[in-house]
């Protein structure tokens, strides 16, 4: 396995492999290397394509705006017009965030707190990964790192990394589907015959419903007519998991009459819009629709709605954790479209008070209310009306379904009350004023 010197040097390139637009095999996009230098603590690793890719017919940028297609040699550090970076935002959005290093960390090193090197990181996660990449040793030959794993599994993956204990030899193979997906609370990758899923589990620190209040929004969100994934509550192992459908992954027919899923390429609106984590923050849902307005996106006026209406259900759900990377868009070579809605978890509050995790009007303000959301609709392309209208249409899914939703998640009578008039359904959101 690929491993950086001091200085943060790799020792041998990793291979980025890809899937092409409808086809279910992968091929060598191009590989990583590092370059010697660092930023803000972190190797920097550039990128080239292939030779061999180049001259494909049906290629396609991994992200044009980022790494066209050229046989140059792409430094993240110095693209122009986006923020510097150790490693391509296209192909960092591939990479496994918090949960997943914690287990790559607990497996590789038996500390679920070591700090490994990013190429690490990339080798040592499963091949199942959100998008359409995947990282390898070879450029010739791909292996996938896949294996089977029970629900019941799973659960106690979970049980062990967050305790910190070693995993037995007849988990490790379970503990992969849980490293190549972002975010921080425990979840995995997983198949149930022809659905892809991904699961995400309740934690031992949990003080309230946390997997159920998703669920409940998730469900929430279909009834208010936004686009957004599929879910299912089960329980395993005695715990509530909730299993959320792939929308990353689509039916295509083979030459043999069967069929198999090819892969979407997904980016973050981190990536998109070329940004830092810290950036970020200074960031705007104004701004998001301005880059809409004026980039390479399919159906604007309809994605502009979209966007929108989500940013008014956050605010009745209680979902304040609206960062950009819980925002993507699918990427075919050409054009951006906006994935379906995932992570719509509603956050605890201390008080009735709230704020979104990034601004909501030009100038940065965020707080958690209605009446923002009114002073942004002409960056949507919307009326003052149209908005009231969206408003007033999420409001009464969110008021009328609450019940049905609450019953399909298995909400108790106890947990309900503990939710409704905090996260969800907020005086706050209503008030004229911060």
């Amino acid at each position: 396995m690929t491993s950086e010197q001091p200085g943060g040097a790799a020792r041998a390139p990793v291979y980025v492999w890809t899937w092409l637009p409808g086809t279910t095999v992968p091929v060598v996009a191009g590989a990583l290397q590092g370059t010697g230098r660092a930023l803000r603590g972190e190797p920097v690793l550039a990128f080239r394509y292939a030779a061999s890719y180049l001259r494909r017919p049906a290629r396609v940028s991994l992200f044009t705006p980022e790494l066209p297609l050229t046989d140059a040699t792409h430094d993240p550090t110095s693209t122009p017009k986006r923020a510097p970076l150790p490693l391509a935002g296209c192909l960092r959005d591939a990479a496994p965030d918090a949960w997943g290093r914690r287990v790559i960390n607990l497996r590789l090193s038996s500390s679920p707190e070591a700090d490994l090197s990013e190429t690490t990181y990339l080798l040592a996660s499963g091949s199942d990964r959100i998008g359409a990449l995947d990282f390898q040793e070879s450029p010739t030959y791909y292996v996938p790192r896949e294996g089977e794993a029970t629900l019941d599994q799973l659960v106690r993956v979970v049980e062990l990394v967050e305790a910190g204990e070693e995993l037995p030899p007849s988990l490790v193979a379970a503990a992969g589907h849980g490293t190549s997906i972002g975010g921080a609370r425990p979840k995995a990758l997983l198949t149930d015959g022809g659905r892809h899923l991904i699961a995400k589990f309740s934690s031992t620190t949990d003080a309230r419903p946390v997997v159920k209040a998703e669920a409940v929004a998730m469900m929430l969100a279909e009834h208010a007519g936004l686009s957004v994934a599929p879910v299912e509550m089960v329980q395993a192992a005695g715990k509530d998991v909730l299993l959320v459908e792939r929308f990353d992954r689509v039916v295509v027919p083979l030459p043999d009459g069967t069929q198999g899923h090819a892969r979407r390429q997904m980016l973050s609106m981190l990536t998109v819009l070329g940004l830092t984590e810290m950036g970020s923050r200074h960031t705007s849902y104004a701004e998001l629709a301005h880059t809409i307005r004026s980039g390479v996106w399919t159906e604007v006026p309809a994605t502009l709605r979209e966007l929108f209406s989500r940013l008014v259900f956050n605010i009745y759900t209680g979902n304040n954790d609206d960062h950009l990377r819980n925002l993507a868009a699918f990427w075919d070579g050409t054009r951006l479209e906006l994935t379906p809605a995932y992570d719509l978890a509603p956050q605890p509050r201390a008080t009735n008070t709230s704020s979104q995790a990034i601004g909501i009007t030009r100038d940065g303000r965020r707080s958690s209310q209605l009446r923002l959301c009114r002073e942004v609709a002409g960056d949507f392309l919307l009326t003052t009306g149209e908005a009231d209208q969206i408003i007033d249409h999420v409001g009464a899914a969110v008021r009328d379904h609450w019940d049905e939703a609450c019953d399909r998640a298995r909400v108790t009578a106890a947990e309900k009350k503990q939710l409704w008039g905090r996260e969800f359904w907020n005086p706050y959101i209503f008030y004229d004023e911060a």
